[in-house]
């Protein structure tokens, strides 16, 4: 296969990608910022930090420079935390031509700016092709070959098709969908319900706070998404419900894991610590809140967590908030058409 693939990123899902891409038959340099892991992992062809036991096939290249992950690479894979994005990407940007792909796989929006990874690419590589890749995906299933699915996203049908390609297998099946920011959305907001249904899990909360907070969830999420441009049956689909099921239920996700820890009585600081791995929700939790301001969208799950996280509200303060609310109709947002005819 022509295709080299360079992956910028050696966490949990980078090496992931990496591992099944290389098991496909393609050539794949992946970038890591630390020499010495990057050393390690050459030397034990395992990732032990994040993937431990999970073999790393010998056509996966290990690197700590960027110029050699990005040159004559046919797709380039933005497999490092969303904040870093920008960064990485002024650094490269002299590296990327007009035939390259970029696949963005982070999840996370800008806190300064409240941009989504698309909308970062467009300010710094504007001619560059580009593609979100998102869904139900825990890393630690991918790299062991359990069957999974997820969708890519593109404004170019193209692009979206060249990319399902590339990545799918027997054990990855990718979907196409052209709605670039309602993929990023869906992917991003999941991680601050997440965090809530973590904390409810560490309060002791059951099985019914649980399905409130994931169905009350998606509903916040959808009502950003549609004011931002996004297509609501996006949120219905993998990089909605699909990856919100998944991080809200998995002790994989970082995010549920993190909150648990809070829910239990840790500080945000204290969880991080704990987890010892990027938690996009916490970050995200905060672009939401001010991505509700700016929009005027009710978000009031995304409200509390922000103020827990940020204000150092009590946990069960607010979810007496949440429940003590305003009465409202189900279908809040069609609530007047629905009267006139009930």
């Amino acid at each position: 296969m022509k295709e080299e693939i360079g992956i910028l990123g050696g966490g949990s899902w980078g090496t992931a990608l990496a591992i099944s891409l290389a098991k496909k038959g393609y050539s794949v340099d992946m970038w890591l910022r630390d020499k010495k892991k990057c050393e390690n992992i050459i030397k034990t062809r395992e990732n032990v930090n994040y993937l431990p036991g999970v073999v790393i096939p010998e056509n996966v290249g290990i690197t700590d420079d960027l110029l050699e992950a990005t040159t004559n690479k046919s797709v380039i894979v933005l497999a490092v935390p969303s904040h870093g994005v920008r960064s990485i990407l002024d650094t490269i940007k002299e590296n990327i031509n007009k035939d390259q792909v970029l696949v963005n796989v982070a999840k996370g929006i800008e806190n300064d700016t409240l941009d989504t990874v698309s909308q970062i690419a467009k300010e710094i590589v504007p001619d560059a092709k580009y593609a979100v890749l998102s869904g139900p995906s825990h890393a630690e299933e991918v790299a062991r070959d359990m069957p999974t699915t997820i969708v890519v996203a593109s404004e170019k049908k193209e692009v979206a098709e060249y990319v399902q390609d590339i990545f799918m297998t027997p054990k990855f099946r990718v979907y196409t969908n052209p709605d670039v920011i309602g993929v990023e959305l869906g992917g991003s907001l999941k991680n601050v319900i997440a965090l809530g249904a973590g904390i409810s899990d560490g309060l002791g909360y059951g099985d019914n706070t649980k399905a409130a907070l994931m169905n009350r969830g998606i509903h916040e999420i959808s009502r950003l998404g549609i004011k931002m441009g996004a297509n609501i049956r996006t949120f219905g689909g993998l990089s909605g419900i699909g990856d919100l099921i998944v991080t809200c239920t998995s002790m994989h996700s970082r995010n549920r894991r993190a909150g648990i820890k809070i829910g239990q009585g840790m500080s945000m600081n204290e969880a991080i610590n704990d987890i010892g791995m990027v938690v996009e929700g916490i970050k995200t939790t905060k672009s939401a809140y001010m991505l509700s301001k700016k929009y005027k969208v009710k978000m009031p799950i995304t409200e509390e967590i922000f103020g827990v996280l940020y204000e150092n509200k009590d946990v069960k303060q607010s979810v007496i908030n949440l429940m003590l609310r305003d009465k409202t109709h189900e279908m809040e947002d069609l609530s007047y058409n629905i009267d006139e005819c009930w």
